[in-house]
């Protein structure tokens, strides 16, 4: 009896430390935190959400970074803004201009124009070095959009919507050197009573940078074209292991090569690039 009491001990000790933990949430790497909104960072280091924010303004920006080597670490929190974009709805969620190495992670963000954009304003602007990563973007006329060499999109969930608004609805829109690894970009596309385009993820101005592992799904235009992943006035992208269903892969240059990508739903399935071995279903 004594043995089988030690046994049951035993079991029920290793059962309590294989169980899977959840570490409390750690705030010990926050410069500051971000506790309403408009807010701007004007310093670097690392600013953090301990809470949900929202904010009704219909233009502007919700978060403005105007520092470079930031980051921003929502914590999981929710960036909230007045709703789905429309003709009234011109605001963004994350903004920065010519800055270097800024990081926005574990943010929800959504109902702004753009969820976060990167942009490069000046003449010969340095925006280069930025990581977007491991975020929710919903509701937007275009989620990421980012502006900067040797930067990187990865591991973010889009859904754009259908948003009364004009001109393009984009998931993720890079320029210049920006690796696009493992995201996942659906339900994009757009109302507008004129004509207009949907594009999962369009990549341009780049030069030998990798869209890799992303999927794609449910990509549809209102009189207008539908593609999943767009490369334009780029050179030597490699675009592998991405799956789409419902759209396809377009390059304007044959130094793109497309391999191991599957496209289900859709013909033809590589427009432009170089194929060097992908799977195409009808």
């Amino acid at each position: 009896m004594r043995q089988h009491s030690i046994f049951l001990l035993l079991l029920l000790s290793l059962l309590f430390w294989a169980a899977p933990t959840r570490a409390a949430q750690s705030y010990d790497n926050c410069t500051g935190f971000i506790t309403s909104l408009p807010a701007t960072i004007g310093s670097q280091g690392t600013w953090c959400f301990n809470k949900d924010l929202n904010t009704a303004i219909t233009s502007g920006n919700a978060i403005a970074i105007n520092a470079n080597n930031v980051t921003l670490d929502c914590n999981d929190f929710r960036l909230q803004g007045p709703g789905a974009p429309g003709f009234d709805n011109t605001s963004v969620g994350i903004y920065s201009a010519d800055r270097v190495n800024l990081t926005v992670r574990h943010c929800h963000v959504s109902g702004f124009d753009d969820g976060v954009h990167f942009a490069a304003v000046a003449a010969n602007s340095a925006s280069a070095g930025h990581t977007i990563e491991d975020n929710e973007f919903r509701g937007s006329h275009r989620g990421v959009w980012l502006v900067g060499d040797s930067s990187v999109v990865r591991r973010n969930s889009v859904s754009i919507g259908r948003n009364y608004t004009t001109g393009d609805a984009v998931g993720i829109l890079a320029e210049g050197g920006v690796d696009i690894i493992d995201n996942t970009v659906w339900d994009v596309g757009n109302s507008a009573p004129a004509p207009s385009n949907a594009i999962g993820i369009l990549l341009s101005s780049a030069d030998g940078n990798s869209i890799n592992g992303n999927r794609i799904h449910r990509v549809s235009a209102y009189a207008g074209y539908a593609k999943g992943i767009s490369v334009l006035s780029s050179n030597k992208i490699s675009l592998r292991n991405n799956e789409l269903t419902g759209s396809g892969i377009d390059c304007d240059n044959n130094s793109d090569r497309s391999k191991a990508n599957v496209i289900n739903h859709f013909t033809p399935g590589i427009s432009g690039c170089s194929d060097d071995g992908n799977v195409v279903s009808p």
